[in-house]
């Protein structure tokens, strides 16, 4: 049976995987027809028909007062992709491209059209103009990682103290982004035809990047965590160890934005209520992420060869 752990995966608070902007992965592999043959052979698409059917979802769904996991419950949000009918959230498949991509209704069209074009006869700057039309649409591209990466973490560190400690819900995955991008999914199709693993120089960026959401996210959750129970423990322990792996990085990789990082994290008193202390910290640390993608390829981060998972702890392996 897939594990619930397994399964939490979607989008960040700050976006629904149920609004008026999805469309359906349909739309999507229509073009994508091989990314979409790939997904269909991972968890991210087995959770539609395998988590409603979980023992343990069931029983999460009960105490948090569910009566039906895939009608309008707080599961949709990470667990599905919906579309809105009516006024209502109808799921439609799990975790699918708009999840992480966003909704597509703003950009679909004006991504794939080749700017009314044959591609081959789509000039550069036209290119460079569709695909910033697609940005500012909602689109989130493979280069936009603190976007797509947070997207990950969000749900995979479950910063939900009710459905923590009154529903049972698991605090969070063993989540890591490259041993998780790298196994079933890679999302690599696109541009390598064969889904060839990231590059070195990615797998680094990718690392560093996903080590300091990491960190971001669970100081966010201990500055909002109310009592001391699992969920508040959990998370100052996630925060603690993010912290811990983060000092290493910096230990390792000489840049400006990852020691501020890592000096701004050994400031953070882990303790319940503590808002007005971890929030401005970690969105200090939101502010470094971002300029680290912006400023660096992965080339620059040899340090952290040492620390990146090996292959053999991948989640799992494509289907292509």
């Amino acid at each position: 049976m897939v594990t619930i752990l397994f399964l939490i995966m979607g989008v960040a608070p700050t976006q629904s995987s149920a609004n008026s902007d999805v469309l359906g992965v349909t739309k999507c592999t229509e073009c994508h027809k091989t990314s979409g043959a790939v997904w269909e052979g991972t968890h991210h698409f087995s959770t539609f028909r395998d988590m409603p059917r979980s023992d343990k979802a069931k029983e999460i769904a009960k105490k948090m007062g569910f009566k039906r996991i895939k009608a309008g419950s707080l599961c949709l949000t990470c667990h599905f992709t919906s579309v809105i009918e009516g006024d209502e959230p109808k799921p439609v498949s799990g975790i699918s491209c708009e999840s992480c991509h966003s909704g597509g209704k703003n950009y679909l069209k004006v991504h794939s059209e080749f700017s009314g074009k044959k591609k081959e006869n789509e000039s550069a700057d036209e290119a460079k103009a569709r695909w910033e039309m697609a940005e500012v649409g909602g689109m989130i591209r493979p280069k936009a990682m603190y976007e797509w990466a947070t997207n990950c973490y969000s749900c995979h560190t479950v910063p939900n103290e009710k459905l923590v400690n009154e529903g049972g819900h698991p605090a969070g995955s063993a989540f890591e982004l490259v041993a998780w991008s790298q196994g079933e999914i890679r999302h690599n199709l696109w541009y390598t035809k064969t889904n060839d693993a990231a590059t070195g120089d990615r797998k680094r960026l990718m690392y560093v990047v996903g080590q300091a959401i990491e960190l971001e996210i669970s100081l966010r959750a201990v500055g909002k965590a109310t009592v001391k129970a699992t969920y508040a423990v959990k998370m100052a322990k996630r925060a603690a160890a993010a912290r811990k792996r983060f000092s290493k990085i910096a230990g390792v990789v000489d840049l400006p934005e990852i020691k501020e990082i890592a000096a701004l994290a050994k400031t953070a008193k882990l303790k319940l209520n503590n808002g007005d202390q971890l929030t401005p910290i970690a969105e200090s640390i939101q502010v470094q992420t971002k300029a680290i993608v912006a400023n660096y390829d992965g080339s620059q981060m040899a340090g952290v060869d040492g620390l990146l998972p090996s292959e053999d702890k991948y989640k799992g392996k494509p289907a292509l």
